[in-house]
């Protein structure tokens, strides 16, 4: 036996409120109390309704589809900025179409071309490499929300967190904990990420008088197996070094399975410190010395940003913050 289908009018009733509103809300474009929106979520659960996308979609003038560009889907960090995605999207009637970048500057053209083709309403570009100059351009059609780096232009809505700094309180930490011999793996080459926390680990060792050898600074990809070469490179190369303060937590994880292959303790021998705080950095063996980046909360504030702008509102600049996060991974230098 067939369902029987609910009508929005149906929705409406048992929420307690006209169809406009419902057709509103789930359409995003409704500045209502939560308490209403909730009556119309639970309304809409009960009745199991379905809404006609396609006939939303015409009397709107929209596809009710935002495109969101992540640099790699199956990066822990980026996960759960998309898991944030969907979470601020999460009963505003709009639906995120993802797209990888692969670390690269013209693959991430290419894929925000794709999802133009698909008339999205809006654009949200987490981080990547693509110049400002193209972003400007695509927002000459529709809004775009940039994170990891600021940009000021119409039509573009950015917010960053402060690398630099973080990554220069990281390394002078290591440096407070007696370490002046420290090491440092790369995020991806021409990645913004990357070039803040490398200028940060390097303003902390010129703060302390201590000289910036080319020799300890390694590229990295942002992978778990780039930090197992890199530090393969470091020993390969008989560079002494006491610490080592890697870009992102991968890489970490990398260095750390490559000084366990030599023999060489964490943080007995040699101090390891990250950057994100991934779920699993507390977990490692020891417990990860980290930078936390709220990679969930980022992805939430993007969404919800561009639902704002979307809805004719002004936007708020949420109040994102880095935090360093000491663990077992480092031990002050006898």
């Amino acid at each position: 036996m067939q369902a029987k289908i609910s009508t929005l009018e149906q929705v409406a009733r048992e929420a307690g409120v006209s169809p406009s509103t419902v057709s509103r809300i789930l359409n995003g474009t409704a500045a209502v109390k939560d308490s209403k929106r909730e009556a119309v979520e639970r309304a809409i659960n009960k009745l199991n309704y379905q809404p006609n996308r396609v006939a939303q979609a015409l009397a709107s003038g929209r596809s009710m589809t935002i495109g969101v560009l992540t640099q790699n889907i199956a990066s822990p960090f980026y996960g759960e900025c998309l898991e944030g995605v969907e979470k601020g999207l999460a009963g505003t009637g709009y639906t995120p179409i993802f797209a990888n970048g692969h670390w690269d500057a013209k693959e991430e053209a290419h894929r925000i071309a794709l999802l133009a083709s698909r008339q999205v309403d809006g654009l949200i570009v987490l981080t990547g490499g693509m110049l400002d100059e193209a972003l400007v351009h695509q927002a000459a059609r529709i809004p775009v929300v940039v994170t990891g780096r600021q940009l000021d232009a119409a039509n573009v809505y950015s917010f960053w967190l402060d690398d630099r700094a973080a990554a220069r309180e990281a390394t002078a930490y290591l440096i407070s904990l007696g370490h002046h011999q420290i090491a440092h793996i790369c995020g991806a080459p021409g990645h913004p990420d990357s070039e803040e926390r490398q200028a940060g680990y390097k303003d902390a060792l010129a703060a302390a008088g201590i000289a910036i050898d080319p020799r300890l600074i390694v590229q990295g990809e942002y992978s778990e197996v780039s930090g197992v070469v890199a530090v393969s490179q470091l020993l390969s190369d008989r560079i002494p070094f006491t610490a080592i303060f890697a870009a992102n937590d991968q890489m970490a994880l990398g260095a750390r399975l490559g000084l366990y292959q030599r023999g060489i303790r964490v943080p007995e021998d040699v101090s390891l410190v990250g950057f994100d705080d991934l779920p699993y950095s507390s977990y490692m063996a020891p417990p990860l010395t980290t930078v936390r980046q709220p990679a969930f909360e980022i992805g939430m504030a993007a969404a919800q940003t561009l639902v704002s702008v979307l809805s004719g509102q002004t936007p708020q600049r949420p109040d994102l913050r880095l935090e360093l996060i000491t663990r077992d991974s480092t031990r002050r230098l006898r």
